[in-house]
């Protein structure tokens, strides 16, 4: 693993580091530079690896399909037997089933009734689909129009002995799962989980089910963070709020790095008088930067205590979704050994209202994409985008993104806009 203080050095360098006013761009890459995958690996039958990600490539001990085979019901037929021109009548000579092939050999003149997925019978070459044959007792008459090796699945096709089947990197999906046991593989090698531990701060916030007093709020951030993370396939250590106290932060931030891989809080990383978490982070460990040029989202630390990443949020609930979709949940891909991904999918649509925008930062607002009748798509601002309006991200479907020097929007604009089913 690399050195920390030595990569925040180097990054503290660069013509355009900021860490008061980090470019959502640079940010990305800054995180990027310190991120090192687990290398733990664990070894798992694979009805207990959904979800998991690949420390090995799986290589294919067979060929796949293992022999020639039919991908139709219909007869297996030698070409030269059928005419270019009129009908050709054979003889059916017997029946291959799926598991069960057919024994001995067709002669000249002679087919083979065949079944989806059994095996081709020897000196066969060609499939003629049931529903181009016409059968009458134990002979079948065939049409012209055919072609050589039709319908046929070779062996190796798919994969071939010694191939590699599925990549390390890669996160196993239920597909993935099937094709290893396709292969007759009933165990992977794949990196522990990502360990994240998480805690809130704040002397105002409440856990659900107690009395609020004056000015205090339930804790929703946890339960917003905890549930990103668990949809990620992220091990979570829920340390619960802490109050705004030195000590408590401090015991809580040790603990905490002692005990994962990743350390998220929520609040506590502005400036107020009582946000302690910077000033914590200097003592325990370096900080990248603490400030974003986006909104939502501006109070956003990023560092290390010891060997654990931080990723210090803000308070308000909607930055905390926004942050953590645009910068926390690529650093967990890679620190879990995922392979790189392509960024979440972002295309251009007419915004149906106008958008108040000053330039200076990216800004991310929620936003609603439809289809009209006709098959056009156009956005449009889910309301009110305040960073306390947790409702706007349980009405929307995508961000719209406005660059930083972007301005006001007119109505009928075109906007970039990012899908958010699939991000987490």
């Amino acid at each position: 693993m690399s050195d920390p203080a030595q990569s925040i050095r180097t990054a503290s360098c660069a013509d355009d580091y900021d860490p008061n006013s980090m470019p959502v761009a640079k940010a990305r890459e800054f995180i990027a530079r310190f991120l090192s995958p687990v290398s733990t690996i664990e070894h798992l039958h694979i009805r207990s690896a959904l979800g998991r990600v690949l420390a090995e490539d799986v290589v294919s001990p067979l060929d796949v399909p293992s022999h020639d085979n039919s991908a139709m019901d219909g007869y297996a037929v030698r070409f030269a037997d059928l005419k270019a021109a009129g009908d050709a009548k054979l003889k059916i000579a017997g029946t291959a089933f799926a598991g069960v092939p057919f024994q001995g050999k067709a002669k000249s003149g002679e087919c083979v009734r065949i079944m989806t997925g059994a095996v081709m019978p020897q000196g066969m070459d060609t499939i003629v689909m049931q529903e181009h044959a016409k059968a009458d007792g134990d002979h079948v008459t065939v049409g012209s129009g055919h072609k050589s090796g039709q319908h046929l699945r070779f062996a190796g096709e798919d994969l071939k002995t010694g191939q590699v089947a599925l990549k390390r990197g890669l996160a196993l999906r239920p597909s993935e799962i099937g094709l290893i046991a396709s292969l007759g593989i009933g165990e992977v090698s794949v990196y522990r989980r990502l360990r994240v531990a998480f805690f809130s701060t704040g002397d105002e916030l409440r856990s659900i089910g107690s009395q609020l007093g004056e000015g205090q709020i339930y804790d929703s951030n946890r339960y917003t963070i905890h549930g990103m993370l668990v949809r990620m396939g992220c091990e979570v250590v829920d340390m619960g709020v802490v109050r705004d106290d030195p000590q408590l932060i401090e015991a809580a931030f040790k603990t905490a790095a002692a005990n994962a891989d990743v350390v998220i809080t929520s609040g506590g990383v502005s400036v107020g008088e009582a946000d302690f978490v910077k000033a914590m982070l200097d003592r325990l460990g370096e900080v990248v930067f603490w400030k974003i040029a986006m909104k939502p989202g501006r109070p956003l630390a990023y560092g290390r205590i010891g060997d654990a990443h931080f990723f210090g949020l803000p308070g308000n609930p909607v930055s905390v979704m926004v942050t953590f979709y645009q910068f926390v949940r690529d650093a967990l891909l890679k620190l879990s050994g995922r392979d790189p991904l392509p960024p979440p999918p972002s295309f251009r649509v007419p915004c149906t209202t106008p958008l108040k925008k000053a330039p200076g930062r990216t800004e991310f607002q929620r936003g609603v994409l439809t289809q009209d009748a006709v098959g056009n798509w156009s956005v449009a601002v889910t309301g009110e985008q305040g960073s306390g309006i947790l409702r706007s991200m349980c009405e929307a479907n995508c961000f719209i993104i406005l660059p930083t020097d972007q301005g006001n929007v007119a109505g009928g604009s075109l906007v970039e806009v990012q899908l958010m089913d699939g991000i987490v």
